[in-house]
């Protein structure tokens, strides 16, 4: 069934009304003039979109931009005011925060009812639900009534209910933010696990890191208008870039690919191994907050580059990076890179957080034209003291002040 549209909006627009009345009070003493105290907002204009079975859409934009509406439109909870939305197969959403559940339940209570909601029988309900519960790791609270959970605790239990349902379409908007780094990395388990199955999944995130590694589509929104549709790293550069249309991007996009192949012949390049050092010299996969390090990555030339640098990243588990830079940046320029070659960064005192991390690296011309790229070309871990927790590390101390 694999690219077969499951979803289909063909010129949507959605319009609220937004009274300038500040009471029930002025509501009914201005009835007769309540047009003057109305405005028109335009959330969505006129956005037509295919969405394929078995793909990962990304939406982003900046706040304000019509995301969240979007996906509600998609997902039935608001209907368009022009247009149609066409869905196929069986739905769930985590759209908001606690969204589908009475505080007064207790968790049990609104699994089966949120279930319900999403097609299940009481059956099948009863058949999942050991499932969901040991997946939202809430077990010793799950009879307690939901007003009394934290935040963190509803999207836990909203989350394993959604993809345990047996959903061919999976929405989620920002709500994954809320819960603990390892609570995140298991619905980004389930999520590239949904991937695998052929499910389809539309993702409202303000991460970008998460559109390049999950998506396989990006979609940009800018004041209710879909301004981009396209690859996700493309999608990413048009909102970092600002462009107010695809049009925009891709002409500048052209005009720079032109000057840079009228610039400099394709050059071949390959990267041959990357590695991460300790201060002995020998390769590790494992080290600790402090250590002297080093990452090192050989490089054949097999044609001569006159004008180059080369960069590396390093992300945390969640893709997110922790630090980028470049030999131009670090001031290491050489006239020209012929044959083997050998760049070495040194990272001494190595300050970053405990966690998992991968290095990636890419060689461009410094006039624009990446020449090779290695995408998590190495893996690390970092081990902890257990002081601090977080990405990054700092020598801490705590004191006491007399006052």
């Amino acid at each position: 069934m694999s690219g077969v549209p499951v979803i289909r909006l063909d010129d949507v627009s959605k319009r609220f009304v937004v009274r300038k009345d500040k009471s029930l009070k002025e509501r009914i003493v201005n009835a007769a003039r309540g047009r003057m105290h109305a405005e028109r907002f335009e959330a969505l204009k006129h956005i037509s979109l295919e969405i394929e079975s078995g793909s990962t859409i990304g939406l982003i934009g900046p706040n304000g931009s019509g995301k969240s509406t979007l996906l509600k439109t998609i997902g039935g909870i608001i209907q368009p005011s022009e247009g149609t939305v066409e869905r196929r197969g069986r739905m769930a959403a985590l759209l908001e925060l606690g969204a589908g559940f009475h505080p007064d339940l207790t968790g049990r209570e609104n699994v089966y009812l949120n279930a319900s909601i999403l097609g299940l029988s009481e059956k099948q309900t009863d058949r999942y639900f050991d499932a969901i519960v040991d997946f939202s790791g809430i077990e010793p609270f799950i009879d307690q009534q939901v007003k009394f959970y934290s935040s963190g605790m509803y999207v836990r239990l909203a989350f394993a209910v959604a993809v345990h349902v047996d959903p061919d379409i999976l929405l989620v908007d920002e709500v994954l933010a809320v819960g603990d780094e390892a609570f995140q990395e298991k619905c980004l388990d389930r999520i590239r696990l949904f991937q695998e199955e052929g499910r389809t999944i539309v993702l409202v995130t303000h991460t970008l890191s998460q559109i390049t590694d999950l998506c396989t589509r990006g979609v940009v929104l800018s004041r209710g208008s879909m301004v981009f549709d396209g690859p996700p790293i493309e999608a990413v550069d048009v909102l970092r870039g600002g462009f107010r249309s695809q049009k925009e991007y891709e002409a500048a996009r052209r005009a720079q690919v032109e000057v840079a192949r009228e610039a400099q012949p394709a050059a071949r390049v390959e990267i041959e191994a990357v590695r991460v050092i300790d201060a002995q010299g020998h390769v590790v996969n494992e080290v600790s907050i402090g250590d002297d390090v080093a990452i090192e990555v050989d490089l054949t030339a097999i044609d001569a580059v006159e004008d180059w640098r080369l960069g590396v990243s390093i992300a945390n588990g969640f893709g997110q990076t922790a630090f980028f830079t470049t030999t131009e940046r670090l001031g290491l320029e050489m006239s020209s890179l012929e044959g083997p070659a050998r760049i070495r960064f040194d990272m001494p005192s190595l300050a970053l957080g405990g966690g998992s991390y991968t290095a990636s690296v890419s060689l461009e011309r410094r006039s624009g034209g990446e020449l090779a790229r290695l995408q998590d070309a190495v893996t690390f871990q970092v081990t902890s003291d257990g002081r601090s927790v977080g990405p990054t590390h700092t020598e801490l101390r705590a004191s006491i002040i007399d006052l």
